[in-house]
């Protein structure tokens, strides 16, 4: 099989590229849509995710089916996205076959930027659930010169994040939770990055291997699953005690 390896640099990538980089999980840029994709990269308005960040609202007030208020708050939505972490960073760089559980990884493992850019495939494999593979993903995307300088002008460009305490104990290790239901003191999302960072692992379904279910507010069917397959139910105080060392 032949693969494209221009990374962040590569035109025909590029759409796509700047897609995953402005979605949800990664430097979520609100109001960033196909259709306006499609124009940017179309117009040579941009020419890597870096680019993105040199907008200015008069050039996107002029184009199709944007206006000075869309415009301005698209301006307003990049100048947010500035302000990340690193793993949702390493996440929208878009390096094969890495997901956002394996950048929250690798941020924990790492640390610091620089020194996963400059780490070994060996020092990569060391972190949980990294093989040889995917190692040599990674290595590869920051050998490249073209990725490195898209992310020196991101940098240069003020995305930027809180310093990341290396994870060092995870107590949560091997266990595996679903969440379901509304949560009052936390978000879903939220939760699941606190229990990662303890080493858990969170699953959207309910199996054999669920460690427990922890149930919210309205909890439904993966409630009921639980119970029938006699999988541990916590409740929100339950998980508020797992997440203090309880």
């Amino acid at each position: 099989m032949a693969r494209c390896t221009g990374g962040l640099y590569c035109e025909a990538q590029r759409k796509q590229a700047i897609r995953h980089f402005a979605s949800r999980r990664a430097m979520d840029i609100e109001g960033l849509g196909d259709k306006l994709v499609e124009q940017l990269v179309d117009l040579k308005l941009v020419d890597d995710v870096a680019g993105l960040y040199a907008l200015d609202a008069e050039t996107l007030a002029g184009l199709e089916r944007m206006g000075e208020k869309s415009a301005a708050n698209l301006i307003a939505a990049l100048e947010k996205s500035k302000h990340t972490t690193l793993d949702r960073f390493l996440y929208a760089l878009g390096i094969r076959e890495v997901g956002d559980a394996t950048a929250r990884a690798l941020a924990q493992a790492f640390g610091e930027l620089e020194e996963l850019m400059g780490a070994s495939a060996q020092e990569l494999e060391a972190v949980r659930d990294i093989g040889p593979v995917v190692a040599q993903h990674i290595v590869h995307f920051f050998e490249q010169a073209h990725n490195r300088d898209v992310i020196r002008r991101l940098l240069e460009a003020g995305v930027n994040w809180p310093a990341v305490k290396r994870a060092r104990h995870q107590p949560l290790e091997g266990n595996t939770y679903v969440l379901t239901g509304t949560l009052s003191s936390m978000t879903r999302e939220q939760a699941k990055e606190e229990l990662q960072a303890l080493g858990a692992t969170v699953s959207g379904s309910v199996s054999g291997k669920t460690t427990a279910v922890i149930a919210g507010e309205k909890a439904g069917s993966k409630l009921a699953k639980a119970e029938k397959l006699g999988i541990p139910v916590l409740s929100e105080d339950d998980l508020l005690r797992l997440l203090g060392g309880d």
